[in-house]
């Protein structure tokens, strides 16, 4: 007999946590599936180690730029150990426990849907049965077809922010964020890194000008930034890794990390026996609401393809659980943050110059020196830097877009954001008031400098 639950949930990342927890507090019956560790990719593997170890390279170079400051020691078992309680040595007992206390059944398995009218899913032998199916099993790690790369040293984010020594060379093969952030965080640990990005610009996705910034400042790291070019061979030389690129000349290293995107995760999910496909680019295609299907199945997270990021997980999975729960939402992305933590953060959201055109909209824009124009970087760092662009639309009189290279613009893009979402009238952020001295600023003396 299976046993029965209002909704089982496939993936215990943060898009599923999100789901379950929500469902739990609104007294359903829930069964909670996961095959790896319970906090997923995020917890473990990705945002908060990466982030952890990101952040005392950071502090260093911002006690270094304060006055008055000697440089820090950097001592990485000290990091390293850290970074270890961080990801709770890879241990999710406490977790598990959780959740359980919680009411949720928790299966440390891998699951197959295996029917439906209702829902049934087989896991660690167990079956099943539920109203609701909820998929938020994520992504894994691109692994580009490079002749050889499968016999010498490579990692995927997983190995990256997992090390235990610091490697003397690193090539990173990718300049999208985890490229950006990891290339950065192992020249400032002392490694010689090269950055290959295959296209003409880093962070191809966001504004060209915004590329152009990041790649000068890990230039100023040290890093070897190589672009549009291709790493077409990788072969061993003795003790050496050798990566041929696309232009004849090639580089010798001790590992290769890889930075080259990811792909949904629903293999072995059981799709297919239920008639059920993934899109081209192996995601699941879902409605506004995260619906695959009308009878009870949704998805949440990277599985959706809907922009790779753990806030959008979250978010989606608050719209599904509120809808489960009898209090339907629909989801909207006008307004999807997107930081890389590196130092100083980089920043966007909302539409590039490229996505505005293809919409066509009537654009206005701006850039802002924010060394020249606020009082905040002298406050901050003697020697400071810094970029705020705005991306207007001349008709409606409101943002589009914004991207920032600066000091905590993780933290303050939040403001473009919303003005985004809320469609908040330039005349508003025109006369409004901001905290002086604070990077904030920016935002009215860029507004003002709009050709509106």
């Amino acid at each position: 007999m299976a046993e029965e639950f209002d909704a089982v949930v496939i993936g215990a990342g943060p898009g599923g946590e999100t789901v379950a927890s929500r469902l739990l507090a609104g007294g359903l019956r829930v069964a909670l599936v996961e095959r790896e560790l319970v906090g997923g990719e995020c917890a473990y593997w990705a945002c908060v180690p990466s982030k952890t170890l990101l952040r005392p390279p950071e502090a260093r170079a911002e006690a270094a730029g304060a006055a008055g400051l000697s440089t820090p020691e950097q001592h990485w078992p000290t990091l390293r150990d850290y970074r270890d309680h961080m990801i709770r040595h890879l241990d999710d007992t406490a977790q598990v426990d959780g959740y359980r206390e919680q009411g949720a059944t928790v299966v440390k398995a891998t699951a197959r849907i295996t029917g439906r009218g209702p829902w049934r899913v087989e896991a660690g032998g167990r079956r099943l049965s539920a109203e609701h199916v909820v998929i938020a099993t994520g992504s894994q790690a691109v692994r580009p077809p490079i002749d050889g790369l499968d016999r010498v040293e490579t990692w995927t984010n997983r190995e990256a922010t997992t090390v235990r020594e610091i490697p003397r060379r690193a090539v990173v093969i990718g300049g999208s964020a985890v490229g950006v952030e990891l290339g950065q965080f192992l020249a400032r640990m002392g490694s010689h890194v090269t950055l290959v990005q295959r296209g003409p610009r880093l962070l191809d996705r966001e504004e060209p000008r915004l590329g152009e910034l990041v790649g000068a400042r890990l230039r100023g790291d040290g890093i070897d930034v190589r672009l549009g070019r291709q790493a077409t061979t990788v072969r061993r030389d003795g003790a050496d890794t050798v990566v041929e690129l696309d232009d004849g000349s090639s580089v010798r290293t001790d590992v290769i990390v890889l930075g080259t995107g990811r792909r949904p995760r629903t293999a072995g999910l059981g799709l297919d026996a239920v008639g059920i496909e993934a899109n081209a680019g192996g995601a699941l295609d879902v409605d506004e609401r995260c619906r695959v299907t009308d009878d009870g199945l949704w998805a949440v997270g990277d599985v959706t393809g809907t922009a790779l990021f753990t806030h959008v997980a979250q978010y989606q999975a608050r719209v599904v659980a509120d809808t489960i729960l009898g209090r339907p939402r629909r989801a909207d992305y006008t307004a999807v943050p997107r930081v890389v933590f590196a130092q100083p953060e980089i920043a966007a959201v909302g539409l590039t110059t490229a996505q505005a055109g293809e919409r066509n909209i009537d654009l206005a824009t701006s850039e802002l020196d924010l060394a020249a124009s606020l009082a905040r970087p002298w406050t901050f760092e003697t020697e400071p830097t810094g970029t705020l662009g705005l991306l207007a639309d001349r008709r409606r009189r409101v943002l589009v877009g914004a991207w920032a290279v600066a000091p905590l613009a993780g933290e303050w893009i939040h403001q473009a954001a919303l003005a985004i979402r809320a469609r908040v009238p330039l005349d508003v952020l025109l006369d409004g008031i901001a905290q002086f001295p604070t990077y904030s600023e920016a935002y009215l003396k860029a507004a003002e400098r709009l050709d509106l």
